[in-house]
């Protein structure tokens, strides 16, 4: 079982769209946040002056659906969100909508450690694979000694722990169904049972898991052979699916090449269809025909509280 974690949260400004600053107890590391529109003030931020890595977060320009993120270090993050913030025909970017900057309280982060963390986290979001990265050629760096090395995993660890708590999911590990379980940490994530969904109208059938809190269409599930729901919805997830060659064309069917993570039940159950679909109704425990919002229920009517429990 994973142990609990600790992390203070800091409304700057005391409103929740404004800046915001995230500590981890027993890390170094400090997390500051907040919209482009809070540029002005962020800069001003003492932290903003020291070395650190930092994140431009927003919507991909060519698929918006998608988030695209720009991973970047500097010894004056200030100066370099100047530049980044101007019209992008001056060398600037246009597309990002909030900024995340991770820097060191004790102030021993150096421009190797962030270089480091740069080429370290370019690879992750590389291969988690849940946005579009906005940087150019991915370079290496690992001029660091072996200890300073193990020290930056530590940091890397924490930081993929707190920005998902801040909304930034671009880092965090995608554990697929179809990954091996005999290692302890994979084994212990919880996994619910496999759920079946028939594809409407022509025949054939899907799959799905749902992964620590993810639910999953399992690879070589088929789904309906194009979108006949309304424009709207889903239907640009469905197009998205194809253009990257998740669905497949295969016979009459599509067909999923491989484990694809959706937002909702109903967000795989409308992919599955080909137009919008109750996922909480439509997906059904494989080999007993529970529907999932009956297999949900059941878990919560498992529940039983101690005595005195408030």
């Amino acid at each position: 079982m994973n142990s609990g974690r600790s992390i203070r949260l800091f409304l700057v400004d005391g409103t929740p769209n404004g800046l915001l600053t995230a500590e981890i107890m027993n890390w170094t590391g400090h997390v500051l946040t907040g919209p482009r529109s809070k540029l002005a003030e962020l800069v001003q931020r003492p932290e903003c002056r020291r070395t650190g890595v930092y994140f431009l977060v927003g919507p991909d320009p060519d698929d918006s659906l998608r988030t695209r993120v720009y991973i970047g270090e500097s010894d004056d993050v200030a100066q370099r969100l100047k530049q980044h913030n101007r019209p992008e025909e001056q060398g600037g970017k246009d597309f990002w909508e909030r900024v995340c900057l991770i820097t060191s309280k004790d102030q021993n982060l150096t421009k190797a450690h962030a270089k480091y963390l740069e080429s370290q986290l370019i690879q992750i979001a590389t291969q988690t694979a849940r946005c579009v990265l906005g940087n150019g050629t991915a370079h290496s760096y690992n001029n660091l000694p072996e200890s300073d090395r193990a020290d930056m995993a530590f940091f890397l660890e924490q930081i993929r722990i707190v920005l998902p708590v801040l909304g930034f999911d671009f880092l965090r590990e995608l554990t697929k169904p179809s990954a091996p379980t005999h290692d302890s940490a994979v084994s212990a994530i919880q996994r619910s049972p496999v759920f079946r969904r028939e594809v409407p109208r022509e025949g054939g059938y899907a799959l799905a898991q749902e992964i620590d809190g993810e639910f999953f269409v399992l690879k070589g599930s088929k789904a309906r052979a194009e979108w006949v729901g309304t424009e709207r919805g889903y239907q640009g997830l469905f197009k998205q699916l194809v253009d990257e060659g998740v669905l497949v064309v295969d016979g009459e069917h599509m067909r999923f090449s491989d484990d694809c993570a959706f937002s909702s039940p109903s967000a795989a159950a409308a992919v599955v269809s080909g137009r919008s679909a109750n996922g909480r109704t439509s997906w059904l425990v494989e080999g007993t025909g529970q529907t999932y919002a009956a297999w949900q229920d059941q878990q919560l009517n498992s529940v039983t509280f101690e005595p005195g429990m408030a």
